[in-house]
């Protein structure tokens, strides 16, 4: 019998975070949500609420909040308007983490966990996060097949040999839990590489937030949401916050969502590939969203 859609989780979430997942399968490990230190308040008026959604690369056995994160979305939500927005940061960027030199930026939850990570991102944005959710893959696919799958817009056809062969079409496709997975992850065969794929991550977090703005209505989703992630996922987070956050991203307007990735340049560091990110462009989307989660179109 299918699993039953009952967690309501803020992260992975671009444009909106939002995730539902089963609660009959998912562990505590598979999701953690972390109230960075100095960061604002919820009950700060007005307020926009920002969280950098990881997908963390742990493998089995590995502390996925102690590992590199594979896809990195910072996610503003403005509860006074409706608005949203996502700022991508391409994985590989070599950026200075403080205390560790110049690493990839992803490195910086290895060395500190998601607290150095939200600091490492706001070094370059120039926004710190409110929080961090950083989850594994297997319950992002968990989550999308359990809303029903997701449609996202592609731009251009691409495959990769070994997540997905066939590869995915350009246009109007439907995607269950482990293809939103391969569409986030693929990079290779992207003209842009690791900038397009962080804008992949974009579409489906999109898909995500359409899906389940369908469900919001329905009675009892987010009281029941809000009781499985105090259940199954790893927070100090009281109810009362993460009812909050639950209202705000289902109060989201879809036609009020923005987004962006940073771009920049591709080098090397010793023998690692690396992206070397256009830190002027990326304080300005910092400086734009930074009070209404706002990003110019067509960054």
């Amino acid at each position: 019998m299918r699993r039953s859609v009952r967690t309501v989780v803020l992260g992975v979430v671009l444009a909106l975070i939002a995730l539902v997942v089963p609660t009959s399968q998912v562990h505590p490990e598979q999701a953690t949500l972390v109230a960075v230190r100095q960061a604002r308040g919820l009950d700060v008026d007005p307020h926009v609420v920002w969280i950098l959604a990881v997908g963390s690369d742990a493998r089995p056995g590995q502390l996925m909040t102690r590992t590199r994160g594979d896809a990195l979305q910072l996610v503003g939500i403005d509860t006074r308007t409706g608005a949203a927005a996502a700022i991508g940061v391409p994985r590989d960027s070599f950026v200075d983490i403080p205390g560790h030199g110049y690493d990839k930026i992803n490195a910086s939850m290895v060395f500190g966990g998601p607290q150095l990570l939200a600091r490492t991102v706001g070094n370059l944005v120039g926004i710190r996060p409110d929080f961090v959710f950083v989850t594994r893959f297997p319950f992002f696919e968990d989550m999308i097949d359990d809303i029903g799958g997701i449609t996202v817009v592609n731009p251009r056809p691409f495959s990769d040999s070994a997540l997905k062969p066939k590869g995915f079409r350009a246009g109007r496709i439907s995607l269950d839990g482990y293809a939103a997975m391969a569409f986030s992850r693929i990079r290779h065969d992207l003209p842009r590489g690791d900038f397009d794929r962080s804008a992949n991550q974009q579409r489906v977090l999109r898909g995500i937030q359409a899906r389940v703005a369908q469900r919001a209505a329905e009675p009892g989703f987010i009281d029941r949401g809000v009781f499985s992630v105090l259940q199954h996922t790893s927070t100090a987070l009281g109810p009362a916050a993460l009812f909050r956050l639950a209202r705000a991203v289902a109060a989201v307007d879809p036609a009020k969502i923005t987004t962006c990735v940073v771009t920049g340049s591709i080098g090397t560091a010793g023998a690692a590939s690396i992206v070397r990110p256009n830190v002027a462009q990326a304080r300005r989307l910092g400086h734009a969203a930074r009070s209404d989660a706002t990003l110019p179109r067509g960054c």
